[in-house]
């Protein structure tokens, strides 16, 4: 780069123009501030900055500005044959590993036309695999968003939790975090020897465990008066803009798509879908998200349970995961498009595929990502907040960066 152009770029008139932002100091009213909050505050959760218009302590507006994480999934999609793309499924939401793996899978059996013909010991571990990762997510969420606001104890009591469930991972899988266990047509092995009776073990560990949480933080006086009335999302709010998963439940909308949709063998166990009441405060707001995940919690227990009873007692432990039967080396589905979506931690997690027929590699793999669409609706319900509150609004969205900036 010559000197000229050095000169050029960093001149300040030119700095000024390029300068990132809805909002110019010129702009501002008296009282008004600019604020930015990001990208590397902890309660962002990840790389976000969030731009924020205030007028004294009260919120005017939020604009989130992205772009810190790029992954480039999508691309890296584009080169690469159909399973060899499920270690980088993995880093989409990296705490629902499994959950991403479950939807990407089903995706491409789909397009092979497998649906529905996998054994059923492989959906119901898949079902098993999915719900402990749901309920290591919701630990983290509840977890981080205790600190969010100042509750350093429930914090250590779910990261205490949630590595027993990582080890649990670590013995199926043999990595803690990103696991590349489910394959398109099987998984990559069958459970361990005595998996089936430590899983019973930590579902007898959690269940009081859950209990204390509640009595120690949901129904904390201080925890709901830090939520109750705070960042209200009403229905038609949250179905306008995309929002899906427990933060469209907490508004009262029972949608599910393990029940809508009824994929895998989630037809055959009984759970309920619990939805926001305003027991605290108001419909919608985040006392309400952080109860409804909570509660998914319970329920996420109900299934584990069920599906650890059909495996001990209807489906034999067998050595042939791999499907190749019915699976090709090489994965080359007929021309077509398809959209395959599945209920993850956060909400619906979506892959539309574009098969060209000829190869191995799709020709297009484009996500709908829930954590995207989820965090979007941040300004919306952050105007008129107070700057603390939208701390805690920003943590009841619990979204994932690696996801958003996919």
């Amino acid at each position: 780069m010559t000197e000229k152009t050095l000169q050029y770029k960093f001149h300040p008139e030119n700095l000024k123009r390029s300068s990132p932002g809805k909002y110019k100091e010129e702009d501002l009213k008296r009282e008004e501030m600019i604020i930015n909050i990001g990208p590397h505050h902890p309660s962002t959760h990840g790389v976000l900055r969030l731009e924020v218009l205030t007028d004294g302590e009260i919120v005017k507006d939020v604009v989130p500005h992205l772009g810190f994480l790029h992954r480039c999934f999508e691309k890296h999609a584009e080169a690469l044959p159909y399973n060899q793309i499920i270690p980088y499924v993995d880093r989409l939401d990296y705490v629902a590993a499994m959950n991403n793996e479950h939807a990407y899978v089903m995706g491409v059996e789909k397009l092979l036309g497998l649906e529905g013909q996998l054994p059923k010991r492989i959906e119901y571990i898949r079902v098993l695999t999915a719900e402990l990762n749901r309920l290591a997510s919701h630990f983290i969420a509840m977890g981080t968003y205790g600190m969010d606001i100042g509750a350093m104890t429930a914090f250590f009591w779910l990261m205490r939790d949630r590595e027993i469930i990582l080890r649990m991972f670590e013995w199926i899988s043999g990595a803690r975090l990103l696991y590349n266990y489910q394959w398109v047509g099987g998984l990559y092995y069958d459970l361990p020897v005595g998996f089936e009776e430590r899983c019973f073990e930590l579902i007898g560990y959690l269940k009081p465990k859950l209990e204390e949480l509640e009595k120690l933080i949901i129904n904390n006086k201080i925890f709901v008066g830090r939520t109750a009335k705070v960042g209200v999302m009403s229905i038609d709010t949250a179905i306008n803009f995309g929002v899906t998963g427990p933060l469209l439940r907490a508004s009262g909308l029972k949608h599910d798509l393990r029940k809508v949709d009824g994929y895998s063998v989630y037809p055959e166990i009984d759970f309920e879908v619990p939805i926001g009441k305003g027991a605290m405060g108001t419909q919608g707001d985040c006392w309400d998200r952080m109860w409804v995940r909570l509660e998914e919690c319970k329920q996420s227990i109900e299934i584990i349970t069920q599906c650890l009873d059909k495996l001990k007692k209807d489906h034999r432990r067998t050595r042939d995961f791999d499907a190749w039967a019915m699976v090709p080396k090489k994965i080359r589905p007929k021309a077509q498009d398809l959209y395959m979506r599945a209920e993850n931690p956060k909400g619906e997690l979506g892959f539309y595929f574009r098969a060209d027929g000829k190869s191995d590699v799709p020709f297009r793999c484009k996500v709908r990502s829930c954590c995207y669409s989820n965090l979007s609706v941040l300004s919306e319900i952050s105007k008129g907040a107070y700057i603390a509150d939208l701390i805690a609004i920003v943590g009841s969205l619990d979204f994932v960066l690696g996801e958003v900036d996919r």
